[in-house]
């Protein structure tokens, strides 16, 4: 069983996704918060392996309790609840830690294979939601072309290995998309990390939207 914490500031929203991720079977919420601070406290005493965190909520928001949470020694995956009309806050969650982000309208029959896609470590980034992102928070020509400044530092195999994050790829796609080995992309993953200084494969997959390495016709799916 995957184990989940719920946060968010409405309790509605709260029961929706515990009916949506019990209905599966293979998911147990095991606790529930209300705010940020709440929702540290359940991390500590509960050991998720994931956290749905809305990022907007009275008191302590989302994003300081990702910092927070991202500071423990062994810290469970956090992905931020978002709508379209959040952005800003979306950016700021990812710099703090966040492994991806989901949109509160994902259909109820995505949502459970999304949960145990970031129990596994991988990122949780749709291509359609990142591109909204990307091009309402940041998809100018001057912010593109110091994207793709910062990708030129990159091989060849790196770039496409940058392109496959963009479209949300675990490593186990990206292997056999690239005809490459899941322990030789692990290695490509962390160092095009370390080249661009960069905190996770969120990050990195948003860089790739910024840098047009997505074609259009995927950015659209």
């Amino acid at each position: 069983m995957i184990r989940v914490l719920v946060a968010d500031d409405d309790p509605m929203v709260r029961r929706h996704l515990r009916t949506i991720l019990a209905a599966g079977g293979e998911v147990e919420v095991v606790a529930e918060a209300e705010d940020g601070a709440d929702a540290v406290e359940a991390v500590l005493r509960t050991s998720p392996d994931v956290v749905l965190m809305d990022i907007r909520m009275p008191g302590v928001d989302g994003i300081i309790a990702t910092a927070e949470i991202a500071r423990l020694s062994s810290p469970p995956a956090v992905v931020a609840l978002t709508t379209f009309d959040s952005d800003t806050h979306v950016l700021r969650a990812l710099a703090a830690g966040a492994s991806g982000f989901l949109v509160k309208s994902t259909p109820p029959e995505d949502l459970i294979d999304l949960v145990k896609v970031a129990a596994q470590g991988h990122t949780v980034l749709s291509p359609a939601a990142a591109r909204h992102l990307v091009s309402r928070s940041a998809r100018t020509d001057d912010h593109t072309r110091a994207a793709q400044e910062k990708v030129d530092a990159l091989s060849e195999r790196e770039r496409d290995v940058l392109g496959c994050l963009g479209d949300g790829l675990t490593n186990s796609e990206i292997a056999a998309r690239l005809f490459l080995s899941e322990t030789t992309v692990k290695s490509y993953v962390s160092r095009l990390l370390d080249k661009l200084g960069l905190a996770n494969r969120t990050q990195a997959g948003l860089l790739a939207h910024q840098a047009r390495l997505v074609p259009e016709d995927e950015q659209d799916k």
